[in-house]
């Protein structure tokens, strides 16, 4: 079956565009940029349903569920980039927020051929990772149309598990079947068809949003601090120090004494100093409030 490319928005050709090889490094790089500079206005209208999503996938995770990402390609790609963050960032479990790419791990670092074309591999990954009715499914294409998705979605429907997408044609297939439709409108590209440019950075864009909205419900942010970050290397030791130091406006020597009483966890440190409690004490403070700072402070 052919595919008529006319009707996507993302592989129309950019008259302010059309000349780019004929001009200057320094031009041709500036009408990168001023194609650019549209992207996170294009994102602005659709707030209001990345808040919904937001709101749904923080629920999600209070009953257990998982953010799932979909993918092929460069959209795949950039929803597994968005999940691997999430742990060190966030301290969340690795399954919390998982992104799957068409073709499977190799196809990350290398294109697979033809693979988004197959809808039925698409609900096969979700079976796979066990997805079900309290999981969160965020399909992920500029194009809109991607079979591998929708054969994902589809499933997913059948779990009676939201559905959502992000993707640069607002008309394409897969809005017609989300429960919420994230769809800004970005324009041709400055190469045509090139959808890892202006598409892909409204992607990435969104996908930020929707994580790190989820998080911030989910009271892994006090005030503007990532106060679940792990520990994993020097700058991430140092940074634990400078957290606790920021929100309680304390020495370094205390910071440090607090998070090695309680085995580097930020949020505890944060209410040991805050509290003047020690660290079991700490902890318990947190648990009774699912983990949030100002109500655990609160009580």
């Amino acid at each position: 079956m052919s595919i008529d490319l006319s009707k996507l928005l993302t592989e129309r050709r950019n008259a302010n565009s059309a000349n780019i090889d004929t001009l200057s490094t320094e031009e041709m790089l500036t009408v990168i940029n001023n194609e650019d500079q549209q992207v996170a206005h294009a994102i602005t209208p659709y707030i209001p349903q990345i808040a919904q999503l937001v709101d749904s996938v923080a629920n999600a995770f209070r009953h257990g569920g998982r953010l799932i990402y979909i993918g092929a390609g460069t959209s795949g790609r950039l929803g597994i980039l968005d999940a691997s963050e999430c742990p060190p960032t966030f301290g969340t479990r690795p399954e919390q927020v998982v992104g799957l790419i068409a073709g499977g791990h190799s196809a990350i670092l290398k294109a697979v051929e033809n693979v988004e074309d197959n809808a039925a591999q698409g609900e096969d990954d979700l079976r796979a990772i066990g997805f079900n009715e309290h999981d969160v499914l965020v399909g992920i294409a500029a194009s809109g149309r991607t079979p591998y998705v929708l054969g994902a979605m589809a499933y997913a429907h059948q779990q009676n598990a939201l559905v959502a997408i992000v993707s640069c044609n607002p008309h394409g297939e897969m809005a017609q079947q989300a429960d919420i439709a994230i769809t800004p409108v970005v324009g041709p590209e400055v190469v045509t068809g090139s959808t890892r440019l202006k598409a892909g950075t409204a992607q990435k864009l969104v996908l930020n949003m929707i994580t790190t909205g989820a998080m911030i419900r989910s009271g892994k942010v006090y005030s503007n601090l990532m106060v679940d970050v792990e520990a994993t290397n020097a700058k991430l030791i140092e940074r634990q120090i400078s957290i606790v130091m920021e929100a309680t406006e304390c020495d370094r020597p205390t910071a440090q004494a607090a998070l090695d009483a309680c085995g580097r966890h930020c949020k505890t440190a944060i209410v040991m100093v805050l509290a003047d409690l020690s660290a079991d004490e700490a902890k318990q403070l947190l648990a009774d409030n699912n983990g949030f700072i100002r109500k655990a402070l609160q009580h």
